[in-house]
């Protein structure tokens, strides 16, 4: 009995020295390493015009690191606190709050470590980024318009929170995968505008398409289901609202829709009217900002229609919202 409970209690002392030993190397190994660019970028009107239309209507930075007006649907930007974070980020197991993206903020990063937090996921003392922060995909934009995004961020109003925002909060053990993430960038050259298909495929990956609409388990998309919708986003207040198929399939996805409509379900949150719908508590709310793709061009939205078009249709039903209780 007793040689039983002695090899019970090395077993469990050999589990402990393993799970000890992984987190430690967890600890230590990531984030990986990832040198910052020794750059200066020039804020030229052509970047500014263009990280405007990116930084606004694109990547949407300006949606996460805002504060938004809930009593509206899908959220519109309060004005006057354009990139001042500080809004906590729903469905994160622990806290995590967004953080500050204005010149008050980021006067002492170089262009380098914003580009590499952009691009990266790691912030300016190499810490890693919660992969909220659609890094993964913003790893994939061209040098240039990385760069046109920096320049138009310094030209943000600077806005100093009353008071610190606090660090993040994460759960263990994923506060441990999270350190796993952060990755090199990987620029991909700006396709052609009139090469519809790959300049669709470039803007649906940088635009968070992709990253938004494939369902995820354990944090990895889930293999065949790129597109296919279901990804979760919870929130107490509003309930569980899960991203839309737009795979091609004509019965669950967006088959039937034609290009017009495509462009114009975006177009319809374009001026005051849709920027202005109420929305209760219960009913559907959503965190796709549509008030802000609304202003795309109606070239690079007929662009990611077009791209849609070829990927692999996928039937799933998606159940779009789920109130809270």
């Amino acid at each position: 009995m007793k040689k039983l409970l002695y090899a019970l209690l090395g077993l469990i002392l050999l589990v402990g020295l393993i799970v000890a030993g992984g987190i430690m190397y967890l600890k230590n190994a990531f984030p990986v390493d990832i040198a910052v660019e020794d750059v200066t970028v020039e804020a030229t009107p052509e970047r500014l015009e263009r990280g405007a239309y990116l930084v606004n209507h694109v990547t949407v930075c300006l949606d996460c690191h805002s504060s938004k007006n809930y009593e509206y649907f899908s959220a519109p930007i309060i004005p006057g606190t354009e990139g001042k974070g500080g809004d906590v980020f729903p469905g994160v197991p622990g806290a995590l709050y967004t953080t500050n993206i204005t010149p008050a903020a980021l006067r002492d990063w170089s262009d380098g470590e914003v580009m590499r937090a952009i691009t990266c996921g790691l912030d300016k003392d190499n810490q890693p980024l919660a992969p909220m922060m659609p890094f993964s995909e913003y790893r994939y934009l061209a040098k240039e318009d990385v760069y046109a995004i920096v320049a138009y961020l310094r030209t943000l109003k600077p806005i100093k929170n009353s008071s610190p925002i606090p660090e993040p909060q994460i759960n263990f053990p994923v506060s441990l995968i999270f350190r796993t993430i952060p990755g090199a960038a990987d620029p991909q050259p700006l396709p052609d505008s009139s090469d519809t298909i790959a300049s669709g495929k470039y803007y649906a990956r940088v635009a968070g398409c992709m990253f938004c609409h494939t369902p995820a388990e354990k944090g990895e998309p889930v293999p065949g289901m790129t597109f296919a919708g279901g990804f979760e986003f919870n929130d107490p207040q509003f309930g569980t609202v899960r991203s839309a198929n737009i795979t091609p399939d004509a019965e669950t996805g967006i088959g039937s829709w034609t290009k017009e409509a495509f462009i114009g379900k975006f177009k319809t949150y374009a001026d005051s009217t849709g920027r202005r719908i109420p929305v209760a508590k219960g009913e559907l709310q959503t965190v796709m900002p549509w008030t802000m793709y609304a202003n795309m061009t109606e070239a690079d939205l007929g662009a990611i229609y077009e791209y849609l078009r070829t990927v692999a249709p996928v039937r799933n039903q998606v159940e779009k919202f789920t109130p809270a209780k």
